[in-house]
């Protein structure tokens, strides 16, 4: 309900009034990443709610959710070739980068620390990156006649 709230059409103000977009490929792969990154952020969500302690969930919690819907407004908005994914791209790039930089400071040595790095180096970075990539250019589409 809350990506229909935050993807509301904007042209003409219906769904039957957008006019068809065709994306490239690279865009469509790259909607489609961010969306499936957004969505794997759900069960993890669940999985560090019941395995920290209290304080320290709430915190990865809200961190991680905020990633989870700015990665999944991002995406879907890509997909749909709106362009306002920018700013949502945006945010996640800066949510990313915190959530790496946070891990690793906070991580004790040993392995919880070599997990914080392949953590950083796999999936936050990467996906900061490519977001911060999306937010700094605007979208290439091309309109196909009705």
């Amino acid at each position: 309900m809350a990506l229909i709230a935050l993807n509301s059409p904007v042209i003409k103000g219906s769904y039957a009034a957008q006019e068809k977009v065709r994306l490239s490929p690279a865009r469509r792969l790259q909607g489609r990443i961010l969306t499936g990154a957004g969505l794997a952020l759900l069960p993890w969500l669940g999985y560090l709610a019941g395995t920290l302690p209290p304080a320290e969930a709430a915190a990865w919690v809200a961190l991680d959710a905020l990633e989870a819907a700015c990665l999944l407004a991002a995406g879907t908005r890509l997909l749909r070739a709106d362009p306002h994914h920018r700013a949502p791209a945006a945010a996640a790039a800066v949510l990313l980068l915190a959530d790496a930089c946070i891990d690793m400071a906070t991580a004790a040595p040993g392995a919880e620390l070599a997990t914080a790095i392949a953590m950083a180096v796999g999936a936050e970075l990467p996906l900061a990156g490519l977001c911060a990539l999306l937010a700094a250019r605007p979208s290439r589409t091309s309109r196909a006649a009705n």
